[in-house]
């Protein structure tokens, strides 16, 4: 199975990769869009400013690659950043257009403790995950909450998830197999 981690100049590939490698799960960190595309799985990793990896993924071509593959049902994991990212639009850098991937937008924080940072429960699956954030996704796809905020949506072939799997010890590993299990 190939898998392909989404480079965007910044983020969590290193993270993401150990955790791979972790689960026996060779993959590959490029921004190229025919290998984004044509992957068996996509991961777009988090961590970074919105504005600044939305241009290295137009500049690159990876942004239309998704849109593209997301579109022909190809699976794509979205983390924190990569969640934001799927979405229309962030109020992050003064505003920022997203994938269009999901409708909605992103929103700083503006209750409770900002950034958000730590462990909380997902429900409802009853399983803490590791959190670091200050904005948060607002869409209808919403599949799971922690502490009242999107912790998880999906639609079609996208599934984004708030938290950082790769930092959540066995509970994400289980996460990031059972997601890789899907392709």
């Amino acid at each position: 199975m190939s898998v392909v981690v989404v480079d965007y100049g910044a983020g969590n590939t290193h993270s993401v990769r150990a955790a791979l490698a972790h689960l026996g799960r060779a993959s590959v960190v490029t921004s190229d869009p025919v290998a984004v595309r044509d992957a068996d799985y996509v991961i777009l990793p988090g961590v970074g400013s919105a504005r600044s990896a939305m241009k290295h993924l137009r500049e690159t071509g990876a942004a239309s690659a998704l849109v593209e593959r997301v579109g022909a049902n190809g699976p794509v994991l979205g983390i924190c950043l990569g969640l934001q990212l799927a979405l229309e639009s962030s109020e992050e850098d003064g505003g920022v257009a997203g994938l269009g991937l999901l409708t909605g937008d992103v929103t700083r924080l503006r209750e409770g403790r900002v950034p958000r940072l730590g462990w909380e429960i997902v429900e409802p699956w009853g399983e803490a995950y590791y959190f670091a954030h200050s904005y948060a996704a607002n869409t209808p796809f919403v599949t799971a909450r922690a502490d009242g905020v999107t912790a998880a949506a999906e639609h079609g072939s996208f599934l984004g998830v708030q938290f950082h799997p790769e930092k959540s010890g066995p509970a994400g590993l289980d996460f990031l197999a059972t997601c890789l299990s899907r392709a």
